[in-house]
């Protein structure tokens, strides 16, 4: 061989190492991560994922999941972020439509069942089942409800409250838990359903922090509705904030129609170093990562390998049958969903 053409052999090698590398190792020291604004893990959990790679993480909350999403998709020509958390199954496909994320698959989804697996460019992080909830103390002399059905009973007039799904996560969940247990066709419908709610004296708020601390019983804020639309994990909760701990939590979830939110985590289009977005995703599915969200945002890890805190597994029972609405029909149907329950309640 020639020292010509050694020497361009060489500088071909080193092209195709320099290439490799990149392609495998960080170019940033910071990263953006979008969130919603009931995003928290404890101190130290992101600064761990600083040690181990150099790379800062910036935390970016940004209201609501649907804010968040709609601030993604008016930026995404100039992403602000390079990586959100907390787009939910009620809006993904809004978010696939639009482009917002590109593919990734994280070396740790063979821990996450595949029930919680959507779409490529997404990566299921946590899930929270949305469930009605009643207060203990107000069913001594009569029988807690224990289906859907039976909340449009006269016996439980007044007594639930729910989220407007028009400005509130749960308050959508709700209505599709609702739209998935009596269906559009047939002698009774899921219209016919709201329309006995609101017959039985429903009442309905803005979000799940009114509906809760202010209208419930047992929310503390001196309400007087011992029904509310929560989450299964809210019994576990009520325990963990009460001491000394209570043998019984305080409040229990109706088991039937939960509707399961499944919170996802993605790289933005254009993110400015997809490897480095990529290892901040395996980070948030790590084990203990996984392990510190139960009890700061109450809701279950996606990882199978994750160890749940004992509060979780002693009073929040997992719905083993949630309702289910594909994110395609949810997405087609959602605005003319929302505008039917709105004449309704009117």
């Amino acid at each position: 061989m020639s020292l010509s053409r050694a020497v361009g052999a060489i500088v071909v090698l080193a092209l195709v190492a320099a290439a490799c590398s990149s392609e495998s190792e960080p170019s940033v020291d910071e990263l953006t991560l979008m969130t919603h604004d009931s995003f928290a893990l404890s101190e130290g959990v992101l600064e761990q994922f600083t040690a181990e790679t150099g790379i800062v993480v910036n935390v970016l909350n940004s209201g609501d999941a649907g804010s968040m999403l709609s601030q993604a998709i008016l930026t995404k020509d100039n992403p602000i972020a390079d990586v959100i958390y907390g787009v939910d199954n009620t809006f993904l496909s809004r978010a696939l439509d639009e482009g917002v994320f590109q593919e990734y698959e994280s070396e740790l989804l063979s821990t996450v069942p595949p029930a919680l697996i959507a779409d490529p460019r997404v990566t299921p992080i946590d899930f929270g089942d949305v469930c009605v909830n009643y207060d203990r103390a107000a069913f001594v002399d009569i029988p807690a409800p224990s289906t859907l059905a039976d909340l449009t009973n006269p016996i439980y007039r007044d007594m639930l409250v729910v989220q407007d799904p028009a400005s509130s996560s749960p308050g959508l969940a709700f209505l599709l838990a609702t739209i998935s247990t009596f269906g559009e066709e047939g002698e009774y419908t899921w219209k016919d359903y709201w329309a006995d709610l609101r017959d039985n004296g429903v009442l309905v708020t803005s979000g799940w922090t009114e509906a809760y601390t202010a209208e419930f019983t047992a929310g503390g804020g001196g309400g007087d509705r011992p029904i509310v639309v929560s989450y299964a994990s809210s019994p576990a909760v009520g325990v963990y904030f009460t001491d000394p701990p209570p043998a019984e939590a305080p409040t229990a979830s109706l088991l039937d129609g939960c509707f399961r939110q499944v919170e996802y985590a993605a790289i933005v289009t254009g993110a400015a170093d997809p490897v480095a977005a990529g290892m901040l995703i395996d980070h948030l599915l790590s084990v203990p990562v996984q392990e510190d969200i139960p009890l700061n945002m109450f809701v279950f890890p996606a990882n199978i390998e994750a160890a749940l805190p004992k509060v979780f597994t002693d009073f929040s029972p997992i719905p083993v049958a949630p309702a289910e609405v594909a994110v395609e029909t949810i997405e087609q149907n959602r605005e003319t969903w929302i505008n039917e329950w709105t004449d309704i309640l009117r």
